[in-house]
C-alpha cells in the first residue's frame, strides 16, 4: 500500500530529527521518496513557538493503517516527542496523510489527515513527490488541493 506520511520539528536540531526519523522509515516503507525541507511559521499551535522544518515522505509498505500508526508513534517517542499539552512545540511529528485511497475513521485514527488540506506546510512538501495523487475524500489531486489553499491565502 502507498503511504504519503507528514514530518516536522520545531525543537533541538530539527534537520538531525527529521533526518533520522527518515532513517528510521527507511526500513519500513520501500522506495521511499522525501521531499526537500520546508521552513514554515507555527500554525495552529498553542502561545509562541519556534519555526518548524517540515517535509513529506510517500513509499509502500505492506503494514496496516494502524501498524503504520505504531511506527509514527514509536519514532516519535525515541525522538523524545513529548506530550505535555495539546499542540505543544515537538522534536519530531509524524502524521499518516494517506492510505492508498482507503478512507478510515476509527476511534485511534482518521485517513485521509482530517486537517490536511487545509495546511500548506503539508501540501507544499508532498506536492513536490506525489501532486497527482488524488485524495479519495474530494477527488482532487495533491496539486488541486494545493493550487484551492493558495488562492484562499
Amino acid at each position: 500500500m502507498k503511504v504519503a506520511i507528514a514530518l516536522g520539528s520545531n525543537l533541538g536540531d530539527r534537520e538531525a530529527q527529521l533526518r533520522g526519523a527518515i532513517s528510521a522509515l527507511t526500513p519500513r516503507l520501500a522506495r521511499l521518496h522525501v521531499s526537500s525541507f520546508h521552513e514554515t511559521e507555527p500554525v495552529d499551535v498553542a502561545g509562541p513557538q519556534p519555526r518548524f522544518l517540515n517535509a513529506a515522505a510517500v513509499g509502500d509498505t505492506r503494514l496496516s493503517a494502524s501498524a503504520i500508526l505504531d511506527v509514527l508513534l514509536a519514532t516519535e517517542r525515541r525522538f523524545g516527542r513529548e506530550r505535555p499539552y495539546e499542540r505543544a512545540p515537538r522534536t519530531l511529528d509524524l502524521d499518516l496523510i494517506l492510505y492508498g485511497d482507503q478512507i478510515i475513521n476509527t476511534p485511534s485514527l482518521i485517513v485521509p489527515h482530517p486537517r490536511f488540506r487545509d495546511r500548506l506546510f503539508v501540501l507544499e512538501p508532498l506536492a513536490e513527490i506525489a501532486a497527482e495523487w488524488i485524495d479519495p475524500v474530494t477527488g482532487k489531486t495533491i496539486s488541486q488541493l494545493l493550487n484551492g489553499l493558495r488562492h484562499t491565502h
